[in-house]
C-alpha cells in the first residue's frame, strides 16, 4: 500500500532541506518513491541534483494553447493528452521518480483540467511504496484543497512559538476543509541547547507531535551557499543522521 508524506511549513524554515534528506534516507529503503515538488518556486530538483526540463503547469498551458488553436491531434481528448504528457515529464532516476507542479494556474478556468491532473496523479502515485510531496509555503495548499489523502503531514518549524503555531493552525484549518490526515507531526529546524526545552513546552502547550529537532549545521550552510545538492551530503552528517532516525521511527 502506498504512503503519502506531505512536508508543510513556512518559508525559511528548511522544509525544502528536510523533504530532500527524507527522501534521501527513503531512497536507502526501496526506489519505489515518487516525489512531487508542489511549491511554485520549485527548489527541490536543484538540492536533489535534478534537472527539470517541464512541468505540469507547463503541459497545462500547452493544453490550453492547443484547444484555443484548434490544434489538439484528432482522435486525443484533453484527458489523454495530459495523461501522456504527465508520463512524459517524470524525471527517472536510481533513487526516486520526480514530478514537479510548477506554475500556479493562469487566467482562465482551469477546474475541469486540475480534476483530471489529480485523477492522474492519483492513479500514477498508486504504482510506488511511498510518495512524498513538498507543498507550497504557508496554508495555501490546504486552502485550494491540492493535499489530500494523505497518510502523514511533517510541519517543519524553526524554533519559536510562532513557528509551531503554523503547525497547529494548520491541524485546525485542515479539519475545517475536511482534509485528512492518519497523522501530523512537528520537526523543529536549527534548534539549539538554549531554546530546545522551550520548543519541546510549546510544542507540548499546542497538542503537537514534536518527532525530531534538528541543529543548524555549517556542512549544510556550505552546500547552500555553492549550490551544492543536499542530496549528496555525507551519510555522516548530523542532520542527515537524524533525519534517518525520523524516518526509522516515524515513517516506515
Amino acid at each position: 500500500m502506498t504512503k503519502i508524506i506531505a512536508i508543510s511549513g513556512k518559508g525559511g524554515t528548511g522544509k525544502t532541506m528536510f523533504s530532500t534528506l527524507l527522501i534521501k534516507a527513503l531512497s536507502k529503503k526501496t526506489n519505489s518513491i515518487l516525489v512531487i515538488d508542489a511549491d511554485p518556486d520549485s527548489n527541490l530538483p536543484e538540492t536533489l541534483g535534478v534537472e527539470v526540463e517541464k512541468t505540469v503547469g507547463d503541459i497545462r498551458e500547452d493544453l490550453k494553447k492547443l484547444v484555443e488553436e484548434n490544434k489538439l491531434p484528432p482522435g486525443i481528448t484533453k484527458q489523454d493528452y495530459l495523461e501522456g504528457k504527465v508520463y512524459e515529464i517524470i524525471v527517472e532516476t536510481e533513487n526516486f521518480d520526480l514530478l514537479v507542479m510548477g506554475r500556479p494556474e493562469g487566467s482562465g478556468c482551469y477546474c475541469s483540467v486540475n480534476n483530471w491532473l489529480r485523477q492522474i496523479i492519483d492513479t500514477l502515485a498508486k504504482s510506488y511504496e511511498y510518495v512524498v510531496i513538498d507543498t507550497e509555503a504557508g496554508l495555501e495548499h490546504l486552502s485550494r484543497r491540492t493535499t489530500q489523502n494523505v497518510d502523514l503531514m511533517i510541519v517543519v518549524t524553526d524554533a519559536s512559538k510562532r513557528g509551531i503555531g503554523t503547525a497547529k493552525r494548520i491541524k485546525k484549518l485542515a479539519n475545517e476543509l475536511e482534509v485528512k490526515f492518519k497523522d501530523i507531526y512537528v520537526v523543529a529546524n536549527k534548534v539549539n541547547e538554549e531554546n530546545e526545552k522551550i520548543v519541546e513546552e510549546y510544542a507540548k502547550e499546542l497538542g503537537l507531535n514534536l518527532i525530531g529537532k534538528l541543529p543548524y549545521n555549517k556542512e549544510i550552510a556550505e552546500y547552500d551557499l555553492k549550490g551544492k545538492p543536499l542530496f549528496d551530503l555525507p551519510d555522516n552528517n548530523e542532520v542527515y543522521r537524524k533525519v534517518e532516525e525520523i524516518v526509522e521511527k516515524w515513517i516506515i
